[in-house]
């Protein structure tokens, strides 16, 4: 079990998010306030803290929000896993869509931080069961409960 450590919105997609102290995750939307939500695959981001402390090592200002990602998790082997899987973050469920990304051209975030690692380490999720979300919140792989079917949204 892992801890939440941050949460990011913006009010575009394409830009650094800022760190909110508290959230809302709706189910089938997303974060309350976040551009990327909506009704589609991509309704939440998260990136472990772990990879984001690697490239902190090179850019100690790099602020929490600089990858555009919405949920900042520890403690979790966000690696390990496979599209269908679920995430409980708090009371909310979110089912895991897509991993990794590409990157467009003109990229603020890397041309901030000179690598953008969410292509490479960012986890996309829809959300299934909301709820309030802050900080500190435990973040948890559903094991056994992989889900594979993608209903239409």
């Amino acid at each position: 079990m892992g801890v939440l450590k941050a949460i990011c919105i913006s009010a575009e997609k394409g830009t650094v998010k800022t760190p909110v102290p508290v959230a809302v995750l709706k189910p089938e939307h997303g974060l309350e306030g976040d551009a990327h939500a909506g009704k589609w695959h991509r309704q939440v981001s998260l990136l472990p803290a772990e990879s984001i402390g690697k490239v902190r090592a090179l850019l100690p200002e790099l602020a929490d929000g600089a990858f555009a990602e919405n949920l900042i998790t520890e403690g979790v082997d966000l690696a390990g896993v496979a599209i269908g899987d679920r995430i409980t973050v708090g009371e909310a469920v979110l089912k895991v869509t897509q991993i990794g990304k590409e990157c467009h051209q003109g990229c603020a975030i890397r041309e901030i931080t000179g690598d953008c690692i969410m292509p490479r380490e960012g986890i996309f999720c829809r959300v299934l069961a909301g709820g309030k979300i802050a900080p500190g919140s435990t973040v948890d792989l559903e094991s056994g409960l992989q889900d594979r079917s993608f209903p239409a949204l």
